[in-house]
């Protein structure tokens, strides 16, 4: 894969990660189109979410600083938080675990990226129109989840696995269920990401080293998609996080529908 190639990989990454659209599905139709769909690709679609994490981790720098400090203090609140993202943690890292290799066999593909994008949007305007009929919920915001709201999340992530479900779509909503408001759903959504888009990308780049940085070309590529990736990702986060009250869930939900309905399209 040249540069260029990695390069618009990056940007497209960083345009969808963090927006309940599904980054890999994009990054698999893009490949496709491309012309890349043998394991290297699908091996830097995956390790490209790198420069994601590294994005989350600079924008919450000040609350990840303040959770490491409280940590130390053993600060009640800072413990909960982080007890809660490692119970948010553990389901989709166990299913992702057992069912990883399969899922990169069989699911990496437009047809099944197209299925949950669909799947995926229908659900999406059925929630927000059944959660905008109910009274608002108090939370306590990002320090305030409680266990019980972070295992929903978690079990909610597995779906995420499916590529073209979306990672933020299913975390956002689960938190949503279970009483989080949006922002602190989103904002916890962001902070998981950082352990799991973390040990999924280090474990397929240790996994596919030899042939990610098979030559200078190689490694040149993957320098620039994560870096592309990690530029465009820290401007998404502030934008999503700015617009996401305002305008809800059903627009990405009728982008979804359309794509994946074009893609089924083309793809027959």
């Amino acid at each position: 894969m040249t540069a260029v190639e990695a390069l618009l990989l990056g940007i497209l990454e960083g345009l969808t990660e963090f927006l309940p659209v599904s980054s890999t599905g994009h990054l698999v139709l893009l490949g496709r189109g491309l012309g890349h769909e043998d394991a290297a690709a699908k091996s830097l679609s995956i390790v490209i979410q790198l420069g994601a994490v590294v994005a989350v981790i600079v924008y919450y720098r000040a609350l990840l600083g303040d959770l490491l400090r409280g940590l130390l203090r053993r600060d009640p609140a800072k413990i909960r938080l982080a007890v809660a993202l490692g119970v948010a943690f553990v389901p989709a890292a166990a299913v992702g675990f057992l069912l990883g290799g399969r899922i990169k066999e069989h699911l990496l593909k437009p047809l099944p990226v197209a299925v949950a994008a669909i799947l995926g949007g229908i659900v999406m305007i059925m929630s927000e129109v059944i959660l905008r009929g109910r009274k608002a919920h108090e939370d306590e915001g990002i320090y305030g989840v409680r266990l019980r709201q972070a295992l929903a999340v978690g079990v909610a992530q597995c779906f995420a696995l499916w590529p073209g479900m979306s990672r933020s779509m299913t975390t956002i909503l689960g938190g949503q269920l279970v009483g989080l408001k949006t922002a602190t759903a989103a904002e916890f959504s962001f902070l998981l990401s950082i352990p799991v888009l973390g040990a999924a990308t280090l474990y397929d780049l240790v996994k596919s080293r030899d042939v990610l940085l098979s030559s200078s070309d190689a490694a040149v590529s993957l320098g620039v998609g994560l870096l592309s990736a990690f530029v465009v990702s820290l401007a998404v986060i502030a934008v999503f996080l700015r617009y996401l009250k305002r305008i809800g869930l059903i627009p990405f939900g009728v982008y979804r529908l359309i794509l994946g309905v074009v893609v089924i399209a083309v793809a027959r």
